[in-house]
């Protein structure tokens, strides 16, 4: 819960690293809200608007939070395009998500 509060956090900071449990964590936060309003949407269908509001104001948080996990595994910001090529592209990306941390100029791997 504490990776999902720092990523809302930090919703417009591009700069910076993030690690692999923190995003991972994050990403599962969201996928368990997501699940959550589909269920309210069962019951009651208005849902929607709230799930629609959700998903776009989660955007900006998952990307700059994308962006951070790229930077922390030695990767370049646009990187992100990967999911543009069809079937593969996705997979290469969630790879590049997954790789561990690579330590800084002075050795240390920073967490934020």
């Amino acid at each position: 819960m504490i990776a999902y509060l720092n990523m809302w956090k930090n919703y417009v900071n591009f700069s910076g690293r993030t690690d692999v449990r923190d995003y991972w964590m994050a990403f599962l936060c969201n996928i368990i809200v997501v699940i959550a309003m589909l269920i309210a949407i069962g019951i009651m269908p208005i849902f929607i608007l709230l799930l629609w509001l959700y998903s776009l104001a989660v955007i900006v948080p998952e990307l700059s939070m994308s962006i951070r996990r790229l930077r922390d595994a030695g990767k370049r910001w646009y990187n992100m395009f990967w999911p543009f090529l069809p079937v593969v592209g996705t997979v290469i990306l969630i790879t590049l998500l997954c790789k561990p941390s690579v330590a800084d100029e002075s050795g240390k791997v920073i967490r934020l």
